[in-house]
């Protein structure tokens, strides 16, 4: 739903713009950098995963930039919006109107590894004026995704507040993150969609994983360019049941 690679990219480019013009993460676009500082932001997931996602943003930012770019840090004037600006953070241009239709046919819930004050804003002010049944985040569970406890929560809070049965087949998930999302969906039998944005062509992965590298570890059953493109497959199948009847 939102373009989150693009915020990020933009704060990694300010540190890799200090590194030598040789130096392996200093590329455009800085790929290889977002890649690390992810890596640096999943271990301190595991490490400290009650820690809300915009303080571990920042901590992360630090983190790489002192132990990768061999930098003495980031000030506090550049961590601490660094770890507050997901909220800010653009939707896909299809995105808003896309869950404006899928929300006409379903229900919508958020499984979120974002704080909730960023979340919050994300939901209130970009993805406005769609709207979601349920937002549930890591600050909430006590952890991030891929841990299953994530969404054995979501499916308990829409079992009880929703009448939704995820366990019986009820619930489809849909994301662009292999890692954190198709990699735990096939674990647990959750029936996905991955919306792909160019990640399953060479070069386009972004962060979010390796098809290739993860193939054996995912199972979701389409794959849509667009979170637009799939619903307008949605909308398609529904033609088609209605012309039926």
């Amino acid at each position: 739903m939102i373009d989150w690679e693009t915020g990020l990219a933009d704060v990694v480019r300010m540190l890799t713009a200090e590194l030598p013009g040789t130096h392996p993460l200093n590329t455009e676009p800085p790929t290889a950098a977002m890649r690390r500082l992810h890596d640096v932001q999943d271990e301190l997931e595991r490490a400290q995963p009650t820690l809300p996602y915009n303080e571990l943003l920042a901590e992360s930012l630090a983190r790489f930039a002192r132990a990768d770019l061999g930098l003495p840090g980031v000030s506090d004037s550049v961590a601490e919006p660094f770890g507050n600006s997901p909220g800010a953070w653009q939707p896909f241009p299809d995105s808003v109107a896309a869950l404006q239709r899928l929300g006409r046919r379903y229900r919508l819930a958020i499984l979120s590894n974002v704080d909730n004050a960023n979340i919050a804003a994300t939901v209130e002010k970009r993805l406005a004026p769609a709207r979601f049944d349920l937002v549930c985040t890591a600050q909430d569970i006590g952890c991030y995704k891929p841990e299953l406890r994530n969404f054995e929560y979501l499916f308990d809070k829409l079992r009880d507040q929703e009448g939704v049965d995820a366990r019986a087949g009820e619930l489809l998930h849909v994301a662009r993150s292999l890692t954190a999302d198709h990699v735990p969906a096939k674990k647990i039998g959750l029936p996905s969609v991955w919306i792909s944005r160019g990640g399953d062509r060479e070069g386009g992965q972004g962060v979010g994983g390796d098809y290739a590298a993860l193939r054996d570890k995912v199972a979701f059953g389409w794959r849509f360019d667009t979170l637009g493109d799939f619903a307008d497959e949605v909308e398609r199948q529904f033609a088609i049941k209605e012309k039926a009847s």
